[in-house]
């Protein structure tokens, strides 16, 4: 039989360790190679990529991002309560990387949060240019390729300028992507 003092020692300790946070070698850990930082004036948005829903996307996207193609690029379409669009070197929503993609549509949900590319009517049109969703919209579910979803920095996603109401989403003195780098290219 255990004596009183140390059965309450023991039920302190034990409830001591249940709130110990995680060791570092218990959390979860990074894909840096499957991970984008965004940085925008007002902060630093992390994507983390989904090369298993995607895998032609993601590939492409890690390469335009590696030559550095988003760099400076504007937020050209921006609607409030629904997306923020870029991607496009001539600014206006008509240009590309030249490199059209086959669709890979899945059953990830256009959610908060998402990233999505954005396309033409023709469900292969996809190139350079994506979209990150402010609010759900379920109506894109299916119809355009998820490759990632934004897991930190959505506050900075938030301040992207918005765009005219009564045209489409058009910014002027849109904000810029001041660099998007893959993670992995990054020193810690």
């Amino acid at each position: 039989m255990m004596n009183k003092p140390l059965r309450f020692l023991l039920v302190v300790l034990a409830l001591a360790a249940a709130l110990l946070p995680l060791s570092a070698s218990a959390a979860p850990k990074v894909d840096r190679e499957n991970t984008i930082y965004l940085d925008l004036p007002s902060g630093r948005i992390v994507i983390q990529l989904l090369p298993n829903i995607a895998p032609r996307h993601v590939a492409r996207i890690k390469e335009l991002t590696r030559k550095g193609f988003y760099n400076g690029l504007s937020f050209h379409r921006v609607i409030p309560g629904f997306m923020a669009q870029t991607g496009d070197p001539q600014g206006d929503g008509s240009g590309g990387s030249g490199q059209m993609l086959k669709a890979e549509f899945s059953r990830e949900p256009h959610i908060r949060g998402t990233v999505s590319m954005a396309r033409a009517s023709d469900p292969n049109s996809g190139d350079s240019q994506f979209f990150i969703c402010f609010a759900p919209a379920p109506f894109l579910d299916g119809q355009y390729t998820v490759w990632g979803r934004v897991v930190s920095g959505m506050e900075y996603v938030d301040r992207i300028k918005p765009g005219s109401e009564y045209n489409n989403g058009s910014v002027s003195n849109p904000t810029k992507i001041v660099r998007m780098k893959v993670a992995s290219d990054v020193k810690p």
